[in-house]
């Protein structure tokens, strides 16, 4: 535990790796400021010295996630030529399915208030769905001006696709529904044509 008056180093992510395993563990209707505390091993109060209350903590929970999954879409031109294209594209998209996205997702679409400071931050430029779809797509045109992805591929069309669908299943998934990564895989493959092979050359 944090004694009182002691800083807790890099406390926000502390609080929000508490939470996602909470979620992991219990479900979401299990996370609560106090179950987040516990779990992270500090006081009680710490959440509420940090976020205006429990809907602004799972706000920001979901947009740290977005924006972290947002980061690695726009690396991924950097791999372009590396790897397998499906494998570079997975490491991004299921990212947002990672530590209980949907059920934190879906946890803070079920607040009103957490939903609108997700919308407005999301509004304001905050990076999300739009960012990754974005990146995605500047990876695509990347990958098919190398030759592996086909021409007649569309890279926004496809971003779109990927990135809608992702958006879709994580809204709507719930503890117990069907684990939606193999769907995401399958469409990744059938979107962009890549077989699961190594660039010829590049380890």
């Amino acid at each position: 535990m944090s004694p009182r008056g002691v800083a807790t180093p890099d406390v926000r992510e502390r609080l929000f790796a508490a939470a996602e395993r909470v979620v992991e563990r219990d479900g979401p209707g299990a996370l609560t400021s106090r179950s987040v505390t516990t779990e992270a091993g500090c006081a009680k109060g710490l959440l509420h010295t940090h976020f205006a209350g429990f809907d602004e903590f799972v706000a920001e929970l979901c947009l740290d996630r977005f924006a972290r999954t947002a980061a690695k879409a726009r690396a991924l031109v950097a791999q372009a030529g590396r790897g397998t294209v499906a494998g570079n594209l997975d490491t991004v998209v299921l990212a947002l399915f990672d530590s209980g996205g949907p059920a934190v997702s879906g946890l803070a679409m079920a607040r009103p208030a957490a939903a609108l400071r997700v919308r407005e931050a999301l509004a304001a430029g905050a990076p999300g769905f739009t960012a990754i779809e974005e990146a995605v797509a500047g990876y695509l045109e990347a990958e098919r001006g190398l030759g592996r992805v086909p021409a007649a591929v569309d890279p926004a069309v496809t971003a779109l696709a990927l990135v809608g669908t992702a958006h879709h299943l994580l809204m709507t998934a719930w503890p117990g529904s069907p684990d939606p990564r193999a769907a995401v895989r399958r469409l990744v493959t059938a979107l962009t044509g890549a077989a699961e092979t190594t660039a010829a050359g590049v380890t």
